[in-house]
Formats: structure tokens, C-alpha cells, sequence
């Protein structure tokens, strides 16, 4: 028989097994002398488990994590938690209520971590979410959108040099794996210095809902789950065939000149080095047209959608696999899975409503 599941303590708020509480985690005043808080939401299951925490905008532009969360929480299959489940799904709610990817120190939070007590805001609330959330916690999902007007095709980044978070991200299903190294400041790096397996899943862009990176972030945190022994496991069969492909390295195809771009591909799309025309920039006469052309193989994995462009502006991220035609099935199969609600990997009864 399973063990009985511990309580978990945050912010003062205790949390029994079998409890499910809502806890606004308080971060400060601002100068209005509002409160800045951080609502959380922890699920204690009655036996014990591993103790995942999901976080979404942290910068507070990128929306599509806020829905995967409010998805994943009307999930029945909950109901059979073993362990626990920490849900942050505004983690900045100053920049969350102004649209904005900044807190009111116009600091990147996703590059304060670990933070201090008595640092900048942006400090103190990565500080208080080490110390609450992912001290506390064994394993993360990190949810996040490209920037605005800068699409992201869904993708785990890891660092899958680690045996048990390369697991996790095999179980997450994502059509692509990239193995992205650590930034200074980031919560994957604090996190992984805590020796804490953690996904950052990139998806869709900011300020817009995206329904094919909801549906697929909320199928990879229950393939997450179920992976963890934290769900039981599907009753439906499923064959994976979107199983990731893994890419080891990336890179950027730039503006050659400034104007008004066109882009020829979609997300998902294979490239061809040097030969696959990808993009075209003109004046608005079209008098003077600068063709791009990618000078690799690969699949376009984001990529601009402002029009207007100045020279040397990131246009394209393209990402390179040993069989680019395998990878570009892999994204194709992935899109009819995820437009097919049959084949997502968890009971009919347990799909929340879309």
C-alpha cells in the first residue's frame, strides 16, 4: 500500500493530504500601497508522491500558460492525486494586469533568480518563489510563449544531459527536444542548481491564446504526471507516434536588410540550406525586394510576426536535426493529433472543456 502523503507548508498555510487551498503569496506594496501578491493553488493528494510545481508568466505577456493551468485544474483525474500539485499560473501579476513581459523595477524576472530578501522586486519575488515553491518541490514545468509578435512552435527545453529530466521531457511529448543550456538568472538554472529536474515548455507568443499549444501543454503535463506515478495511467492505448525528435543545436536567420518582411514558411516547416526560398523583404513599393534564404537545414521552430523590420532583427529560428524529414513528420503527425481529441492520452471524461 501506498504511503500516506505529507502535508506541505507555504507561506504559513498548511496544506493536508486530501485538501485542496488557494494561498496568495504576498510580495510587497507598490507605491499606490496596493499589495503585489502571487496566487497559488496546491492539490495534497491522500498518498504519497513527487511534489511538481507549474509556474506560467513569468513574464507577464505569456498567456497560453495561464490557460494550460486553468485547464489541467478542472482534469477529474486529480482527483487521484498521489503527491502534490503546486500551480502558480500568474507568477507576475504586475506585468500580467499591465500586458507587459517586465515587473515595476522593468526587470526581467526570468533573469533574478534565486533572488534576495532584500533586493529590487523583481529580487524579492524570485526569492520568495525559491523559497515557497521550488525548495519545496522535486520536480517543475515551466511554461512560457515566445515574445510579442515572436512565434514559438511548441518545444521542450532542457537540459537533457540529465538522465531524469530528459525522462520528464520524453514523457511531456512535445513534438521537439531542444537541449538548451542554462541562462544566469533564469529559474531552470536556480532550479537545476537545487537539483531539481524542470521543463521550460515554449509555445505560441505573447498576448495571444494559441489552441494547439494549450492542448499540447496540457497533455504534456499529464504525460508528465502519469510518467511521475502521480495519475494513474491512461485507459486509453495510444501508439506515441508524436514522440519528440531531439535537436541539438539552433540558430538564427537575421534581416539582411530593412523593410517589410513576408515570411514564406510556416512553424514546423523543413528548410533547405541555400536553396528553400524563406522569406522576402521590400520597400513599400516593392521597387527594391531582398530575398532570405536560410544557410542550414532545418525546421523553422519560430520565427517574426511584425512585418516591419530593421537590418539585423532575428527573423527565424530554425533548429537542426541529423533527419530534418523525420523531424518535419514528427511536427506534421503532431498537428493531426492535436486536432484529433481521440487521440489525446487521457480519458474522454477527463478532457476539460476547451
Amino acid at each position: 500500500m501506498s504511503k500516506r502523503n505529507q502535508s506541505i507548508t507555504i507561506d504559513g498555510v498548511t496544506v493536508q493530504p486530501g485538501e485542496q487551498k488557494t494561498i496568495d503569496l504576498k510580495v510587497g506594496k507598490l507605491y499606490t500601497h496596493s499589495e503585489l501578491i502571487m496566487p497559488v493553488q496546491v492539490w495534497c493528494g491522500r498518498q504519497d508522491g513527487p511534489v511538481l510545481f507549474i509556474s506560467a508568466a513569468i513574464h507577464g505577456d505569456e498567456l497560453n500558460g495561464v490557460e494550460i493551468i486553468r485547464r489541467l485544474l478542472k482534469v477529474k483525474a486529480l482527483q487521484r492525486l498521489k503527491g502534490t500539485l503546486i500551480t502558480v499560473p500568474i507568477v507576475n501579476l504586475h506585468g500580467f494586469i499591465n500586458h507587459s513581459r517586465y515587473l515595476p523595477d522593468r526587470r526581467d524576472l526570468n533573469r533574478s533568480f534565486p533572488g534576495s530578501s532584500s533586493g529590487s522586486i523583481a529580487g524579492r519575488l524570485a526569492s520568495i518563489f525559491m523559497n515557497e515553491i521550488v525548495k519545496k518541490s522535486t520536480h517543475g514545468i515551466d511554461l512560457h510563449t515566445g515574445a510579442i509578435n515572436r512565434s514559438n512552435l511548441p518545444q521542450i527545453r532542457a537540459n537533457l544531459d540529465d538522465e531524469n529530466t530528459r525522462k520528464m521531457a520524453e514523457a511531456f511529448a512535445a513534438p521537439l527536444m531542444l537541449n538548451s543550456n542554462l541562462r544566469d538568472g533564469s529559474l531552470r538554472a536556480a532550479a537545476v542548481k537545487k537539483g531539481i529536474p524542470i521543463l521550460l515548455y515554449e509555445a505560441g507568443e505573447a498576448l495571444r491564446f494559441d489552441e494547439v499549444s494549450i492542448r499540447a501543454g496540457v497533455r504534456g503535463i499529464l504525460n508528465v504526471m502519469r510518467f511521475l506515478e502521480m495519475l494513474p495511467k491512461s485507459r486509453r492505448k495510444t501508439d506515441r507516434k508524436s514522440q519528440s525528435v531531439l535537436a541539438r543545436s539552433s540558430f538564427w536567420v537575421r534581416a539582411p536588410h530593412s523593410g517589410i518582411f513576408r515570411s514564406l514558411v510556416w512553424d514546423g516547416e523543413r528548410v533547405h540550406g541555400n536553396k528553400s526560398l524563406i522569406g522576402v523583404i521590400s520597400d513599400p513599393f516593392g521597387e527594391t525586394e531582398v530575398e532570405v534564404y536560410s544557410p542550414n537545414s532545418g525546421i523553422v521552430i519560430g520565427q517574426m510576426k511584425m512585418p516591419l523590420v530593421n537590418e539585423g532583427e532575428a527573423l527565424f529560428h530554425i533548429a537542426k536535426f541529423a533527419r530534418s524529414d523525420i523531424a518535419e513528420g514528427k511536427v506534421e503527425e503532431f498537428h493531426e493529433e492535436m486536432s484529433d481529441e481521440s487521440t489525446l492520452p487521457y480519458p474522454s471524461e477527463d478532457i476539460p472543456s476547451l
